[in-house]
């Protein structure tokens, strides 16, 4: 079985909010922030709905190293990883569905 883990980075639809997030399932966890399948957590509350950025890693330990270290960044320090694989900040969502686990 696969142990490998995600962090990556949701926005709303003006881009003005960015979560980060980690898991071991990330298309079943963007399908939950997708469908606000949480109510008043963060990403309900703020309609973080479109994947901007990901990282994949073979362990969930280091998904969740990397998780904290990102969430210390300021705003200007998340946004310059994000578009370093994605300049015009795209839901990259559809790419994941189709092929997640061939891009670790």
């Amino acid at each position: 079985m696969y142990r490998g883990g995600f962090v990556y980075i949701m926005t709303n639809k003006n881009k003005s909010v960015l979560y980060i997030g980690v898991t071991s399932d990330l298309k079943g966890r963007i399908l939950k922030h997708r469908t606000h399948l949480y109510k008043k957590s963060f990403s309900d509350k703020y309609n973080a709905e479109y994947l901007i950025y990901y990282e994949g890693f073979d362990n969930i330990v280091e998904a969740i190293k990397r998780e904290k270290q990102m969430k210390k960044w300021n705003r200007a320090k998340k946004e310059n990883l994000i578009i370093t694989k994605n300049p015009e900040k795209r839901d990259v969502f559809e790419e994941v569905m189709n092929n997640v686990y061939s891009l670790l």
